[in-house]
């Protein structure tokens, strides 16, 4: 059986020749135009480097702006919301009667307390000891961890000074009966 050919692509190359570089530098030729050429190659690379900086800056700038506008319509039209709310007697009532406990002439009003089921009543406490004890805890490894997960936190919560609550929430507690 004769052997078949290998394919064109599997031919062996000759080893090439080591390339002499000083022949080849030699052999470029430096003309008047190609060096005025590279001069306005390398004063643009000086003139555009630091206006694509500033523009990147801008840019950047304009899309923290942007993220702040929104913030700030969202937060409008949340208060929006709320005066809406306001506007309405029936909420008003209706907040008067849950925060203030107001009541319309003639009603009674029963307030019950302990009304939690037997599993969730807090458990008596202990008494107060007058020794001194150790704690098992590292206090400065958990300052230290506070203090990081405080400074790399993504959100930060609305501060609204002076308006009230849409609605109540249940864990917050009772005034004391009269």
């Amino acid at each position: 059986m004769a052997r078949a050919a290998a394919p064109p692509s599997r031919t062996r190359r000759p080893p090439r020749a080591p390339v002499d570089v000083r022949g080849w530098l030699g052999g470029i030729r430096l003309s008047g135009f190609m060096v005025i050429m590279l001069g306005l190659v390398v004063l643009a690379a000086f003139v555009l480097v630091p206006t694509i900086g500033t523009y990147l800056d801008q840019r950047q700038q304009i899309v923290a702006l942007q993220q702040a506008v929104q913030l700030g319509q969202d937060e409008v039209a949340d208060l929006e919301a709320q005066r809406d709310r306001w506007s309405d007697p029936a909420y008003i009532t209706t907040q008067a009667r849950e925060r203030l406990y107001y009541v319309r002439p003639g009603e009674v009003v029963y307030l019950v307390d302990n009304d939690l089921p037997p599993a969730l009543v807090p458990q008596e406490q202990a008494v107060v000891s007058d020794e001194v004890q150790q704690t098992r805890t590292d206090w400065m490894s958990q300052l230290v961890r506070s203090v990081t997960e405080a400074g790399l936190a993504q959100t930060v919560a609305p501060v609204t000074i002076g308006v009230p609550d849409p609605a109540p929430t249940e864990s917050t507690p009772a005034p004391p009966a009269p």
